[in-house]
């Protein structure tokens, strides 16, 4: 005979232990795709102007989203865009591939074509009322007249691939060339580098960062006169981004970033493609904006990249993971961990049964002590497993959640 309640009750026993037989993995953050009507395009460049994100594509359409990438709208801007820069009003330029530079003060649903005409006009900035347009073997035009006359500015025969300010400082990145500086608004330039091509340009107070083709990152606290090496075998550094003491390094192997100005790098591709290359990086609104090869715009939280702090400034002779700490804890907890020199790091949970429950980091790390604060608000009470993992080391630590 069919008994309804005791085959209800058999249902109700499989279902409770399915869901407990269930491997849980634990999302934690990571980059996302925002490509809603843009699609996996190529990334030539990007900029914002208030809440407003602009972004220039390989098909030749530029697109704004007033919603943080959620959704994007073609403008009306019919020239493939490789650059912008805006100005201290509610002025965004862009400079096109061979039809100068063009504006725009109603977010892209107008643009007026200015002075500059007949220029592939691959990288723009601006200093108050000055707005700089680095051009393909035609050097520099400056227009001090918010964009309605431009003059050429120096560096003839000269393909200007970056161009950044710093007060009374101008700094051109060229291609084959290195780094010139001005500070009289290009009536003289001068050579600061030696002859490589350099991708990308950023200021940080008195840091200037200089991305270059297959030699990594250099910087200079002092305009030019002595640069060191802060970033290699990476490749290339095809954009660049500050916030504080935060540099964002947008390379042919994915995002790399500094807490200190530099001085150390994490690798975080968490979400993102395998050998991705990053063309564009901007920060607004507390985000962090990834403009790719291929596959259109990632963004990820700027609070997210705190997580894992380099603390010392001293290279260990050895790999060692701590004892995290507190333990027990409730729910966040201190991971302290030492890798001797630079390479492939992950840092994973795990627990009780052995499942992983959460990947805390997996890429790139130079040599140096770090900490990673991990919030297991999102799992329940019980024991779990910590492990570091490099090429030459691994070892596992317990730990306990009590809530």
């Amino acid at each position: 005979m069919y008994n309804g309640v005791t085959e209800f009750n058999k249902m109700k026993k499989f279902i409770l232990l399915s869901i407990l037989c269930i491997q849980v993995q634990v999302s934690y953050p990571q980059w996302i795709p925002v490509n809603n009507g843009m699609g996996n395009v190529s990334v030539e460049a990007m900029d914002f102007l208030g809440n407003n994100l602009f972004t220039a594509t390989s098909t030749g359409i530029v697109y704004l989203s007033t919603n943080g990438g959620s959704n994007w709208l073609a403008t009306s801007l019919n020239h493939t865009a490789l650059s912008f820069t805006t100005t201290n009003g509610n002025k965004i330029f862009a400079g096109t591939s061979g039809s100068g530079v063009y504006s725009s003060t109603n977010n892209g649903s107008n643009w007026i074509q200015t002075a500059l005409t007949n220029q592939a006009v691959w990288s723009m900035a601006a200093y108050g009322t000055n707005i700089f347009a680095g051009t393909n073997n035609f050097g520099v035009y400056l227009s001090t007249d918010n964009g309605f006359s431009w003059n050429q500015k120096g560096l003839n025969n000269r393909f200007v691939l970056s161009l950044a300010t710093n007060g009374s400082y101008t700094f051109a990145g060229l291609y084959l060339y290195g780094i010139y500086s001005t500070t009289n608004n290009g009536a003289n330039w001068v050579s600061i580098s030696g002859n490589t091509t350099v991708w990308s340009l950023a200021v940080n107070g008195n840091n200037v960062y200089a991305g270059t083709r297959g030699d990594g990152m250099f910087a200079t606290t002092n305009n030019g006169s002595n640069w060191s090496n802060v970033l290699s075998n990476v490749g290339s550094i095809f954009s660049l981004a500050v916030n504080g003491n935060n540099i964002f390094s947008g390379a042919d192997s994915g995002v790399f970033v500094s807490s200190n100005n530099g001085g150390n790098w994490v690798q975080r591709n968490e979400g993102l493609p395998s050998g991705i290359s990053i063309n564009a990086l901007i920060i607004s609104d507390n985000y962090v904006y990834a403009g790719t090869w291929g596959r259109g715009v990632y963004k990820r939280f700027l609070n997210e990249f705190s997580a894992i702090h380099y603390i010392s400034n001293e290279i260990p002779n050895q790999f060692s993971l701590s004892q995290n700490y507190p333990n027990p804890f409730n729910p966040v907890t201190n991971i302290k961990f030492s890798v001797p020199k630079s390479g492939l790091v992950k840092l994973t949970v795990y627990d009780a049964a052995g499942r992983e429950t959460a990947t805390l980091f997996n890429g790139r790390l130079s040599a140096g002590t770090y900490n990673y604060d991990f919030d297991a608000s999102q799992l329940a009470s019980g024991i779990y497993f910590y492990k570091l993992e490099t090429n030459e080391f691994t070892q596992t630590k317990k730990m306990v959640l009590i809530k």
